[in-house]
Order: C-alpha cells, then structure tokens, then sequence
C-alpha cells in the first residue's frame, strides 16, 4: 500500500519515458570514457581535438532544443519528434565507431547530440503530461532515476566489455546502438493525447505567450547556471589530487548512482512542499560542494563532496524541469521545458569556458570559488524572484 501510494499519480507513459531515458542514457555514457581515447589513440589526434569535438556537439545539442520544443507546440506533436530524436541518436553511434578521421567523428557526434537535443523537450512535455498536476515533480523524479542510473550504468557496461572480454574499442560503439534501439522501443509504446489548446495558431509567436513569471524563473536559472561548469573540472580536480583513474571513475559512477537515488524523493517533496524550497535546498548543496571542492585537498573530503553534489545533480533536473513546466500553459509545455534546457546548456557551456580560463590561469581553486559565487546569487535570485506554483495553467 505504501509503494502504491508513492507512485500514485502516474501513468503506464510515466514509466514507459523513464526506461527509455535510462537506456538512452546507458548508450551514451558507454561511449564517455571511451571516445577520448578512441580520438587520442586510434585517431592519434590531440587533446585541443577533443575539446573541439565535445564542444561543437554539445552546443549543436544546445541550440536545437528550444527550436524542437517550439516545433513540437506548433504542431502539437511530442511523440513523432521525440522518437526522431531517439531513432537519431541510436544508428549515430555505431557510426562513429566507423570513423577513420577525426572529422567523421565530429559530424556524427554532432547528430547524435542533435538527436539527444531534439529528443528532450517533447519528451519531457510527454513526462508532464503522463502524471496528474500533483505528481509531476514524481514524474520527473522517476524519468531523472532512469537518466542517472543510466549514467552509473554505461561506462560500467563499457569498462567491462573493454576490459574482461579484451573486444577493440570500436566495438564499443558499434554495441551501444543496442541499448538506443531499446530507448526508441519505450517510445513506440508511448501513447500521446490530445493537448487540449483554442488555436494553434496563436502559437506562431509563443515568445509573447509565456507568463513573465517564466522569464523571472529563466533569470535565476541563468545568473546560477553561469557558475555551473562542465563536471569535468570535478573529475580533473579529484584525479589531481592523486586519485587513481580507476577511483576516479568509479567516484563518478557512485556520483551518478546518488543523483539516481535522489530523482524520485526529491520530485515527490517538490509535490509536497513545493518546488522553491526543494530547488534552493540543491543550490545550497551546489554552494557547498563548490566551497568544499576550493578549500580542501583531502581525498577522503572530496570523494564524499562528489557524492554530495548527486544530491543536487538528481535533485536540479527532476524539480528544475518540472518547476519549468508548471510556469507555462499546457500548449507551450514543450516550448517552455525546451527554452529552459537551453538556458542550462548555454549558460553551462559560458561557465565551462571561464572555468577552463580560471584552471589555467588563475588556479584550480578559482573555478570552485567562481562557480559557489554564482550559486550563491542564484540562490538569492531564486528567493526575490521566483514564487512557489504546483499548478499548471491550463488554458
């Protein structure tokens, strides 16, 4: 009675969309630990190579979500564009595993990242749409459960086939199309209603349409995002400190397993008590894991601080999303999820830029000072600007 009191609100999507996040995600962190030394060794390219690979892709992914989203509005289709963005980002990887230059591999690590980008806003649109208006931080929780555990998952899967089987690395990539496909099979089961809206054309102009007190919610997510670097800094400032590569990794994997852990309850308090207390709550944790990260240099510290920050990792994309959502009419629901994920990629990639210049030029410290600054406005923004809303407008 218990378990079917805590999932009450959901639907058979609700389920369908989080295991089909979680083997997307299992597809793509396969290739995480793999693709840089896939470039640097069989490609015998260098790092500033890597640098423009990820970065290209990650912003061709970026850019692509808040144009997905206002496709999906206009249309009034989530399904059709999301299972494209799925199917995309499957039969890409295997592709790259083709790859003999370097280029090839940055054009289909682009279109798998515009797959991922293109998947995201109708999907989570589908998410809002598959729970009752009292339970989608759950929904979102458990799709971030499945996002997460993919991401412990994958480079677990690919240390394993890498290391006990001794298959070539590009074997790798030619298996992840595997868990992929499985992804766009949840999808096919996914069924989608009617989005109950007057005129679709009034959608035309869909910037006009959004309450201001969405644009005030963008603004505290942009003024905390320009402080939230790339997670690589983490992982760099733990490996110098004298971490093994293999603790490293596995620190990061028990990071992803926490943030898992941590989706679902921290969606269903945002049900209960409200989405601003749960959010500020994980910019709080993200101000102290920063300060952590920029002031000690035990291992001990920071592996526990690694683990600390996937309560806010699992916590600010399963309420940060739905918070996003319940700002916006149920027709702009895809735009208004789409423009918010761009707003996180955008500013993060600012954020990772400065951090790279702090790293090099300033020192390791300066990046974890910078980013607990940042957290720190963000907070008192989010405070000022933001009101608690857990329920959606309908009209």
């Amino acid at each position: 009675m218990l378990a079917k009191k805590y999932f009450r609100g959901l639907s058979k999507n609700t389920f369908l969309l989080a295991f089909a996040s979680l083997f997307a995600d299992i597809s793509t962190e396969m290739l995480y630990p793999v693709l840089p030394i896939f470039l640097t060794q069989n490609l015998k390219v260098g790092g500033s190579i890597v640098g423009i690979v990820e970065g290209i892709a990650e912003a061709a992914q970026n850019i692509i979500q808040g144009a997905s989203g206002y496709l999906s509005d206009k249309i009034q289709k989530r399904k059709p564009i999301a299972l494209f963005g799925y199917i995309l980002a499957a039969i890409s990887k295997p592709l790259i595993g083709l790859a003999t230059i370097w280029q090839a591999v940055l054009a289909f690590r682009s279109i798998d990242r515009i797959g991922t980008g293109t998947r995201s806003a109708p999907r989570d649109a589908l998410i809002a749409a598959s729970a009752d208006e009292r339970s989608r931080g759950k929904a979102f929780g458990l799709e971030g459960i499945g996002d997460h555990l993919g991401a412990f998952l994958g480079p677990l899967i690919a240390v394993l086939i890498l290391f006990s089987f001794h298959v070539d690395i590009r074997h790798i990539f030619y298996l992840a199309i595997i868990p992929g496909l499985l992804a766009v099979l949840m999808i096919l089961f996914v069924k989608e209603g009617k989005v109950k809206v007057k005129s679709k054309a009034k959608l035309d102009v869909n910037f006009r349409q959004f309450p201001k007190d969405y644009w005030k919610y963008l603004s505290v997510i942009m003024l905390f995002g320009i402080g939230n670097s790339s997670n690589a800094f983490l992982i760099l400032q733990t490996k110098s400190l004298g971490v093994s590569l293999e603790a490293t990794i596995l620190i990061y994997a028990v990071y992803n397993l926490i943030a898992a852990l941590i989706s679902y309850p921290s969606g269903f308090l945002s049900d209960k008590f409200g989405r601003k207390n749960i959010l500020l709550a994980a910019f709080l944790i993200f101000f102290t894991t920063y300060v952590g990260f920029a002031i000690t240099g035990n291992i001990l510290v920071v592996a526990g601080l690694f683990a600390l920050y996937g309560l806010y990792q699992g916590t600010f994309r399963s309420v940060g999303k739905a918070f996003a959502t319940d700002f916006v009419p149920q027709a702009l629901r895809a735009s208004g999820v789409g423009w918010y994920n761009t707003t996180v990629g955008l500013t993060g990639l600012i954020a990772s830029v400065v951090a790279g210049q702090l790293w090099d030029k300033v020192g390791h410290s300066a990046v974890f000072i910078y980013g607990a600054i940042f957290a720190g406005v963000g907070s008192v923004a989010l405070l000022i600007l933001t009101r608690s809303r857990n329920l959606t407008l309908t009209s």
